[in-house]
């Protein structure tokens, strides 16, 4: 058997596959986890965070990884399915070591870590052996000259600043750019609150929106609390109006209405009206913003409406047909036409003939209950909300209704179905 150890940069394995020993995927490599020695030693590789399906993250322990490299993972499929949960002691490299900023030994300067390199030793064990590193500002000429230079170093090479020190989150962003909204949140809420914050604080306003939608509500308020309060509004603007509502309801009166005050006029409007309702009527659960439009419009101009990337599935269901005004609240509301009937028509018929006359708008004083069953009577994804006018004032969807019905704290919620044998957090 070889002596020579094992080397892998943990960046190049963020997002490869896990197997288990029959070459079924367990899952999608997260993150890395490690555990300080202190002074002796470089940290101690304890074990992977794989996103499972489900989207919830647990544990592997090194003890059951027979097989890594920069391809994929393979373990010994015996594993744990609790959800992760970071002990006190433990580090994850991706979430907490990325960005940090180290003082390099020699008198170069500081810089920071942007990759870590961990090796397999004759033990067995994994340890972290190498930084790959970028050098940052230095009171030294030289080295300011050599600021934007990078290199690989030994763990020992490099004075680790404390973890209360404030990090950057850049490389962190950019590892999960490819995550989709809910996955970011998972990941997010697994970190402590200073990390946490300095990863919403890099965020663009857009991105970081729709994270926020993904939160609980508490994890939501600490959040955009913690924001200067003029990007707060910015964020708000860029949320759904109804999940902005959601949240500016669990603020204190007198911060809602400063960011509201400092919103875009009509953005902030809608968000104002939705706020007037209780939030077990339509009116408070509906979103303002579905798709409308007049009865002359074409089954063209209505499919190209709803391929809009922005829509939620839900919305992009129906179109809503009403006499302008076409934003809400609207002219004379006519009726829904359903997006499998835009697929049976020619492109040039008028949605006016298409509308279905047998379906009831709901009010927006109707109860949930009201709402859920009308859904469900139906199989509808999405009902149409009106005024004592008979104005469309939004759309209610069934994903509103759920996150409504729902615990308050789902999105945390641990299931415990099995999908491989358990076994304990120490290999």
């Amino acid at each position: 058997m070889s002596t020579t150890p094992t080397r892998v940069f943990v960046a190049r394995l963020l997002g490869l596959d896990v197997f288990d020993p029959l070459g079924d995927r367990l899952g999608r490599l997260r993150d890395v986890v490690v555990l300080s020695r202190g002074s002796q030693g470089a940290p101690h590789v304890v074990g992977i965070v794989v996103e499972v399906p489900g989207k919830k993250r647990v544990f592997v322990p090194m003890t059951r990884i027979t097989s890594i490299d920069q391809t994929q993972v393979i373990c010994t499929g015996l594993v744990n399915l609790r959800r992760f949960e970071q002990r006190g002691a433990e580090t994850l490299v991706v979430a907490e070591m990325f960005d940090r900023r180290v003082t390099l030994r020699d008198g170069s300067g500081d810089a920071t870590i942007e990759d870590i390199a961990m090796d397999q030793h004759r033990s067995r064990d994994w340890f972290v052996s190498k930084l790959f590193v970028r050098r940052g500002h230095s009171l030294s000429p030289l080295s300011r000259l050599r600021r934007n230079e990078t290199l690989i170093i030994d763990w020992a090479d490099a004075q680790q600043g404390a973890r209360t020190e404030p990090q950057a989150a850049t490389q962190f962003v950019a590892n999960h750019e490819d995550l989709k909204p809910a996955d970011f949140a998972e990941a997010l809420q697994e970190m402590s609150d200073k990390r946490r914050f300095e990863v919403a604080s890099e965020l663009q306003d857009e991105r970081l929106a729709d994270v926020l939608q993904e939160l609980p509500e508490d994890d939501q308020v600490e959040i955009l609390s913690a924001l200067d309060i003029q990007r707060a509004a910015d964020v708000l603007e860029e949320m759904d109006p109804d999940d902005a509502a959601d949240l500016l309801g669990e603020l204190p009166s007198a911060q809602a209405e400063e960011l509201l005050q400092l919103m875009e006029p009509e953005g902030a409007e809608d968000v104002r009206r939705l706020l007037e309702y209780d939030e077990d009527t339509a009116g408070g659960l509906m979103t303002p913003v579905p798709v409308i439009l007049p009865p002359e419009a074409t089954v063209a101009e209505a499919l190209a409406h709803v391929r809009r990337e922005e829509l939620s599935p839900a919305l992009a269901s129906s179109i809503f047909i009403a006499r302008p005004p076409m934003e809400t609240p609207t002219g004379r509301f006519l009726g829904v036409v359903h997006i499998q009937q835009l697929l049976r028509f020619p492109p040039f018929e008028p949605l006016g003939n298409l509308v279905d006359k047998n379906l009831e708008p709901l009010s927006d004083q109707a109860h949930i209950s009201e709402v859920a069953r009308t859904l469900a009577t139906y199989n509808l994804n999405s009902l149409p909300v009106v005024n004592d006018a008979g104005r469309l004032v939004g759309a209610v969807t069934v994903d509103d209704v759920l996150d409504h019905l729902l615990p308050d704290d789902w999105r945390a919620h641990d299931g415990e179905a099995p999908i491989r044998r358990l076994g304990g957090r120490i290999g």
